[in-house]
């Protein structure tokens, strides 16, 4: 590492990331999250001590569907996780996903007549822990003198009170967005030191 440069840690929330990824087209895999991630630095000023990745496995468990009451099974898989954290300098933090019941689907207007179906639903899931896990990382580094700089890819104003107490303690606070800085929410601008927008054309493959 050259002399002068910030030491920096990155936190990715996943589920903010995902969404955002899906949204412009891009295939979500462990990849695609490395190359965002190393996309976030300016290598000629910028040194990466660690990558944190938060997110949560797939659901597991049994539930039984809106319409018939049959039972469907959700089988979890968290390789692709364990995958990711061997990967040069990155750690992950895993929440838990709670399943909230079904939905109706985008574009499902029933007539009155018509007989809903199993089908017509979707699982609704929920994110649990993530956010606290991520200001919690906040916070911890704060206080590390190691830390020069904070780059925080989320939409989640949650973490602004997290990201107040960085700065007061002196530290480097960046936001990162994937395509469209528009997608954060002001708040995310008024309580960082800068942002920083990751072109699409940044993230393709070789």
């Amino acid at each position: 590492m050259a002399t002068g440069m910030l030491k920096s840690v990155i936190l990715l929330d996943g589920g903010n990331l995902r969404k955002s990824a899906q949204e412009i087209g891009f295939q979500y895999n462990n990849d695609f999250v490395e190359r965002f991630a190393w996309s976030c630095i300016d290598h000629d000023r910028e040194h990466v001590l660690r990558i944190l990745y938060y997110d949560c496995p797939p659901f597991a468990g049994e539930v039984s569907l809106p319409i018939s009451g049959e039972r469907r099974v959700f089988e979890s898989g968290d390789g692709w996780l364990r995958e990711l954290a061997q990967r040069e300098r990155f750690a992950v933090r895993r929440g838990v996903l709670k399943f909230r019941g079904f939905r109706l689907r985008r574009g499902i207007n029933p007539a009155p007549s018509q007989a809903l179906t199993d089908e017509d639903f979707a699982p609704d899931f929920e994110q649990k822990g993530v956010d606290v896990r991520i200001a919690l990382d906040i916070a911890s580094y704060s206080h590390l003198p190691d830390i020069d700089q904070i780059i925080l890819a989320s939409q989640d104003t949650d973490l602004v009170p997290a990201m107040k107490y960085a700065r007061r303690l002196g530290k480097q606070m960046v936001v990162a967005s994937l395509g469209n800085m528009r997608r954060l929410p002001p708040e995310l601008y008024e309580h960082s030191d800068d942002s920083r927008t990751i072109l699409p054309d940044r993230l393709r493959p070789a």
